[in-house]
């Protein structure tokens, strides 16, 4: 074992687990990796081989015995039927019947609806109402009523997910780590092997990680198909949904009505809403009241539909694949080319604080994903919600200040990713100069990358463009942040001396080329 797994399990004991485990156990379950690391993690999260051998085999017992497969529901009914209760793994959703005045269970896997749930459970366990279901350990019951309505009950409910976390004992522990040491561990964590990626690599897989740690963070990654993109929407946290971008309706996102009620939708129950296969789709077209909703939104962190207005701290992520090669959109087209026609507007893409290039990372391979020991995922889950709660924002004024022509959404990007980035790699606060200032530049690009196709899309960009140069403020070097892409391919589209043919704040006329 090599010295940063031996850190690893020495500083964080009984938090952390092979991470090859849970595909030994999955298969092909349609069942997220936090769904079964949940259940390692109470049998395997050690490094002896004998334990985690007799834990896998406990593991695979509950998931025998316990999940529910959909080929074999009416074998579970049955289970449940002669036992009177069983203890099940599915998938609940619930919502209120207004007919009868009950909250009403349904199940992903097991078939049933209309099952009986305490007001006591949907009080404790909102999330259960926001019509995407949460994986939980239900324990049923079957009455023998005469009827579906009354024959089956969710006695007792506990959703997948860890109870609460001490939080300083994980930002304690932090120190024992160098930044090198700590990046590779969160690599681990997320299930990819930090040997097969360089730095540049790392920070664009953890950067998938900033709408669970920021609120109403609003994140954009498309790319060729096979890199991982939805990954870690799907399966690193309870506390986030997938939906399929086709799909999605205001009523479903934001508010619907049931009598005169109006029933928030996911944005009120969930850290993140990642839209997947966000990419183009032939003969759909989305509603344009959804499209200004969520500019409200984005922008405002609140929205209006009917007679209130309401809040929410839910980010937003869309992610998608790309159609052509990057030089191909560069010289012919731009980089938002994939997304559907109805987003494809100024006003809604200014609104996106960070553009994530998925084409720099390559297809997944066996080789790809982590066999060591990263942490838990449903502990780390619980870390990056109670995270959410911290700002870092405010520290990116002690070490740079940029060019005036930015707008204040440009700079509300930058900090925003800042923040979010410093509570991945730093969330104890300590970092050097040069390490902020990486996270700066990183951050930058990220904006810089959605403002140059605004200039493509939205000609009226260009009247007032923005020079992402900044100042150091303790050296007084001046620094000009440019994308990897147009460094890779300076020859663009868009007309760089026209927008550039401007005066910044001191007076200086500048958009050079970088070498």
């Amino acid at each position: 074992m090599d010295e940063l797994q031996q850190k690893i399990l020495n500083t964080y004991t009984g938090k952390v687990v092979r991470k090859d485990l849970a595909f030994l156990v999955k298969g092909n379950l349609p069942v997220p990796t936090y769904v079964l690391e949940y259940l390692l993690g109470q049998y395997c999260a050690v490094d002896d081989e004998k334990i985690i051998a007799e834990g896998l085999e406990k593991v695979k017992t509950v998931i025998r015995n316990n999940y529910v497969h959909r080929a074999e529901a009416e074998g579970i009914k049955g289970k449940i039927r002669d036992a009177g209760r069983f203890r099940i793994i599915d998938k609940l959703n619930a919502e209120l019947n207004t007919k009868i005045d009950r909250y009403e269970a349904s199940f992903a896997n097991l078939g049933l609806t209309g099952v009986a749930i305490s007001d006591d459970i949907v009080r404790r366990n909102p999330k259960i109402l926001s019509g995407n279901g949460v994986w939980s350990i239900i324990t049923m019951v079957y009455n023998g009523g005469e009827t579906d309505r009354d024959r089956w009950e969710v006695e007792s409910f506990k959703p997948i997910q860890i109870a609460s976390v001490d939080l300083q004992n994980f930002l304690d522990k932090r120190k024992e780590f160098s930044t090198d040491e700590w990046i590779d561990f969160m690599i681990h964590t997320v299930g990819l092997n930090p040997e097969k990626l360089n730095r540049r690599e790392k920070f664009i897989v953890l950067a998938r990680i900033l709408p669970h740690v920021e609120n109403n963070f609003n994140f954009v990654e498309l790319g060729p198909k096979g890199t991982g993109k939805s990954h870690i929407f799907q399966e690193l946290s309870p506390y986030g949904v997938l939906i399929s971008g086709g799909d999605i309706t205001s009523a479903r996102l934001f508010v619907k009505y049931s009598g005169n009620k109006e029933i928030i939708g996911l944005v009120g129950y969930w850290d993140v809403v990642a839209w997947d296969e966000y990419e183009q789709q032939r003969g759909k077209h989305i509603d344009s009241s959804l499209i200004d909703v969520m500019q409200n939104y984005l922008a405002n962190k609140s929205f209006n539909r009917g007679k209130s207005a309401h809040e929410a701290s839910a980010s937003m992520a869309f992610v998608g694949n790309t159609k052509h090669t990057v030089p191909y959109m560069l010289d012919n087209t731009q980089l938002f080319e994939s997304i559907p026609d109805d987003f494809k507007k100024g006003a809604f893409l200014d609104r996106i604080h960070f553009y994530n290039p998925g084409w720099e990372l390559k297809m997944l391979k066996k080789d790809s994903f982590s066999e060591n020991f990263g942490l838990i995922t449903d502990y780390i889950a619980a870390i990056l919600h109670e995270m959410r709660n911290r700002d870092y924002s405010n520290l990116l004024a002690n070490y740079v200040k940029f060019d005036g022509s930015l707008s204040e959404r440009d700079h509300l990007a930058i900090r925003k990713t800042f923040s979010g980035m410093i509570k991945l790699l730093y969330p104890d606060g300590t970092f050097t100069d040069e390490e902020a200032l990486e996270i700066i530049e990183f951050a930058a690009e990220g904006r810089k990358r959605v403002k140059d196709q605004l200039y493509i899309i939205d000609e009226t960009f260009k009247a007032e463009p923005a020079l992402f140069n900044y100042t150091n403020v303790k050296t007084g070097d001046k620094v000009e942040v440019e994308t990897l892409e147009r460094i890779n391919h300076p020859k663009v589209k868009i007309d760089i001396q026209t927008i550039g043919d401007v005066k910044s704040e001191n007076g200086e006329v500048s958009f050079p080329e970088k070498s």
